[in-house]
């Protein structure tokens, strides 16, 4: 969960303050709104200057006044969601087609199934995984590089999760207990079947889902999972960003950086963390390297290295595409995850319940962590070990990549080379026992007739605050 540094942010105002700060998201519109004729302007000129008929556009000056209309028109253009690409992978000697469809989906979440049409079925087992992607501020595409690591060898599902300024307020709201409870949800539609990848922020979340499940010894608990980057312990080597949440304090966060998405989204008057902030912070931490890298593109651009500069736009069409987060999750995970430590102190909640690391005991385990990784430091994802002592040995593993940050621990060429291997064989040695047959698997929900809804939390009534009622609290 990126925090980001706001040192200069506005503050909502308190009682004897002066200041316009409330309606921060408001403001923002209307600047965006007010650059839309410049920004047209911009890229018509950039389109005459680069076209070849203009004999302009084969003079530094020419090419220089169009790198320089580009930039503008890139910098003050609002970046919407990437596609995935994938279309393609290769599996098991064969090239094969990827078909994205969704396959159960909420108000802030769709379940994505990357479905391999293969041509001959392949001899290897392909597990079940469910990639969990992280909510914290980027699109689920980010993960792309991780989906096609995994493709040739498992049949992936990834949690798509929703803009929160796209959800309207009549679908209640989101807290981190409803982030469980969608994982729970996607658990039992899984049928068991199945292992979960966390990727740095779920990494929370799925161990609560996977320890309530224990709890109950609901059937469904998938076989394995794997923790990758995350802030199980940020009591462990603590990071610049553990440092500046404890520094602040839940307050700040909650006057600094929540406000109300406006008019005309669909999500109108929900409070949120917005994305233009969380980019805000994203780009502050290394503001150097991204202004070198737009002085770079412009001079790419006045060259003719259309290459280098086709890379750049590349990366920053996926970095500075943003979402809003909900303010319930957004300032729950802070004050739970990196304030007071609530889930390796045993004291964090699901909805009523008090979560129960030590409960878990089918599920296996896996970490892994990047030796230069400045988000979530070295030893706060291997604390879940410490939190799962039932877990038998011969069903936990950890891996520390040498020369990798945050960003290498799940995408990269070392990733590739090195760490996706290496969760590949932990799952294959978890779906099989030592005699080479496949685990015991509970028996499947009963088919949903035709017309009918799914039967999971969200059908339950209103007054219901877990999915396991029957210890629900009177």
């Amino acid at each position: 969960m990126a925090i980001g540094e706001f040192a200069s942010a506005t503050r909502l105002p308190r009682q004897g303050d002066v200041g316009l700060s409330t309606p921060l998201y408001w403001m923002y519109e209307m600047g965006y709104a007010a650059l839309n004729p410049s920004r047209a302007m911009a890229d018509a000129s950039r389109l005459f200057l680069k076209n070849p008929i203009n004999p302009v556009s084969h003079t530094t000056i020419g090419k220089s006044m169009a790198a320089a209309c580009e930039l503008f028109e890139r910098t003050t253009r609002r970046y919407g969601k990437p596609d995935w690409g994938i279309t393609h992978t290769s599996a098991a000697g064969q090239t094969v087609p990827v078909h994205v469809n969704t396959v159960w989906e909420r108000p802030f979440c769709r379940l994505l199934h990357f479905e391999r049409a293969f041509e001959y079925p392949p001899r290897r087992p392909q597990p079940r995984l469910l990639i969990v992607a992280p909510v914290s501020g980027h699109h689920a595409t980010l993960l792309r590089g991780t989906v096609e690591a995994m493709l040739p060898t498992h049949d992936v599902y990834v949690t798509d999760w929703i803009d929160a300024k796209l959800v309207p307020m009549s679908e209640g709201r989101f807290s981190l207990s409803d982030y469980v409870d969608y994982l729970i949800s996607i658990f039992h539609r899984m049928g068991g079947n199945c292992h979960v990848m966390a990727v740095c922020q779920p990494a929370v979340p799925v161990m609560m889902a996977i320890a309530r499940m224990e709890a109950e010894e609901d059937p469904f608990v998938p076989k394995s999972m794997v923790l990758m980057g995350g802030p199980i312990d940020t009591r462990e080597a603590p990071t610049a960003v553990n440092t500046l949440a404890q520094d602040r304090g839940i307050e700040w966060f909650r006057r600094n950086v929540i406000t109300t998405v406006p008019w005309p989204h669909p999500g109108a008057l929900r409070e949120v963390y917005p994305g233009f902030l969380q980019l805000n912070g994203f780009m502050s931490m290394n503001l150097d390297r991204h202004l070198q890298a737009h002085w770079d593109l412009f001079r790419h651009l006045v060259h003719g290295d259309g290459d280098s500069a086709e890379k750049h736009r590349d990366f920053y069409d996926e970095y500075l595409a943003v979402m809003d987060l909900t303010a319930d999750f957004y300032l729950e995970t802070v004050e739970n995850v990196f304030i007071t430590h609530a889930l390796p102190k045993g004291e964090i909640m699901h909805h009523s319940q008090v979560v129960k690391p030590d409960a878990i005991h089918r599920v296996a385990l896996m970490t892994v962590e990047g030796e230069k990784d400045d988000i979530s430091g070295i030893g706060q994802t291997k604390a879940a070990h410490k939190l799962c002592p039932r877990i038998p040995e011969d069903m936990r593993a950890h891996w520390e990549q040498p020369g990798v940050g945050h960003y290498g621990v799940f995408n990269g060429s070392r990733f590739r080379s090195e760490i996706a291997p290496r969760i590949s064989d932990f799952i294959l040695s978890q779906e099989f026992r030592k005699d080479g047959r496949a685990r015991p698997m509970p028996d499947r929900p009963a088919p949903v007739a035709a017309g009918e809804e799914e039967p999971d939390v969200f059908a339950l009534n209103k007054n219901v605050t877990t999915l396991y009622p029957r210890i629900a609290p009177t």
